[in-house]
């Protein structure tokens, strides 16, 4: 004999036919909606103390302080497009006002991307080899934080990180026949009678556990030196092996640089010196050198109304020139990151020995060099409202 079903299983029933053909049709609808591009503004602005130990009024003075920069940075994206761009804003003396970075790039898969424009370039330990404001000695040649234009390619696996890249040119802003390449820049570039050229660069990653408290790694650059004079191309190359250790609270940067330039300049012109530049000032650079960084720094969580985090720490750099007659450099900075929210500030005691930023008469410090010059340093606080 059958059983009959209660009513309420009936009524059950009946929604759920109806409902079916509803939800169908909100997928539906859904699915013919299209992503809209999403769009950030941020930037930041900033002011500077310093007071140096080479310039004499200065230190009578107590120092100066004043207005660094003032940036905006765009991040945008749609579907697995997106757009970074920063642009800053200096004063005159410092290269006045430029882009800094920018590229439009697209997210193949989770893992690799790849992006053209004004790009960084992939050498070395990236963003920054470097814990303080000063950065570290390969930033004062171009081998750290560079960015040049051309066509980049990332992948980023748990294991093993993959770089490759080809750069055009440094940043073009004449497009000129034979026009030198300006100095108003942010990163070192080769400037004056002599142009970057048909860069390729690659860089291997190892991260042999997962959570990533070690990276080890190696780069490679090798690219073209143009020179307006002479209307030939001569070469350069730079290698280098660095590794990461990264903890909660501990951070560890170390890297060796080997760099050397061939440029073709004119009878008459020395071959073991080039010129590079950025901030609207060029100065001298040896073409065969060698560069030993360490840096270490320790996070401390504070949490209190106006600390959230100090940064402790000390990055040292050593520059061998292969060239007889020419003296080393050198640079250490210790100093602390107080992270306030929105605002960041660097507190930095950076000193020097034949550093163009640190003491000297700024144009032959990383070229020939003085070996009689002594250390020089410059206490420096800098204070930004990031947004």
């Amino acid at each position: 004999m059958k059983q009959k079903l209660p009513l309420t299983n009936y009524c059950i029933a009946l929604l759920i036919l109806c409902f079916l053909p509803l939800q169908e049709s909100n997928a539906q609808e859904k699915s013919d909606e299209k992503p809209k591009p999403k769009l950030d503004i941020g930037g930041a602005l900033r002011f500077n103390y310093n007071l140096s130990s080479w310039k004499p009024e200065m230190k009578e003075r107590g120092g100066d302080f004043g207005f660094d920069l003032f940036r905006l940075a765009v991040q945008g994206e749609y579907k697995d497009l997106y757009i970074n761009a920063e642009y800053r804003f200096y004063s005159e003396a410092f290269g006045g006002n430029f882009l800094k970075q920018g590229w439009l790039g697209y997210h193949l898969n989770e893992e690799q991307e790849i992006q053209i424009g004004l790009l960084q370039v992939p050498f070395g330990i990236e963003r920054y080899n470097s814990h303080n404001w000063f950065l570290n000695l390969p930033y004062y040649v171009g081998l750290e934080d560079d960015y040049d234009m051309g066509v980049r390619y990332s992948y980023k696996g748990d294991m093993f990180e993959y770089y490759a890249a080809f750069f055009k040119n440094g940043e073009e802003l004449t497009f000129g026949n034979n026009s030198a390449a300006s100095s108003s820049r942010y990163s070192y570039d080769i400037v004056g009678k002599n142009k970057e050229v048909n860069q390729i660069n690659g860089k291997l990653v190892y991260k042999p556990n997962l959570d990533g408290m070690h990276k080890i790694g190696l780069s490679a650059q090798y690219g073209g030196i143009y020179n307006i004079e002479t209307q030939e191309t001569g070469d350069r190359y730079a290698l280098a092996v660095h590794y990461e250790f990264r903890t909660e609270d501990w951070f560890i940067k170390a890297q060796a640089t080997k760099a050397e330039f061939n440029p073709e300049n004119a009878p008459g012109n020395s071959r073991d010196i080039i010129q590079m530049g950025a901030y609207g000032t060029p100065y001298e650079v040896a073409t065969d050198f060698e560069i030993y960084n360490f840096g270490v720094s320790r996070l401390i969580n504070v949490d209190r109304d106006f600390v959230e985090k100090i940064e402790i720490y000390n990055d040292f750099g050593y520059m061998h020139k292969s060239i007889d007659g020419f003296a080393e450099s050198y640079m250490n900075v210790f100093g602390v990151l107080i992270n306030s929210g929105p605002i960041s500030t660097y507190i930095d005691y950076a000193a020097g020995y034949n550093h163009s930023w640190l003491g000297g008469d700024f144009d032959n410090e990383f070229s020939t060099g003085d070996p009689g010059v002594k250390w020089e340093a410059r206490f420096n606080i800098n204070v930004g409202y990031y947004f």
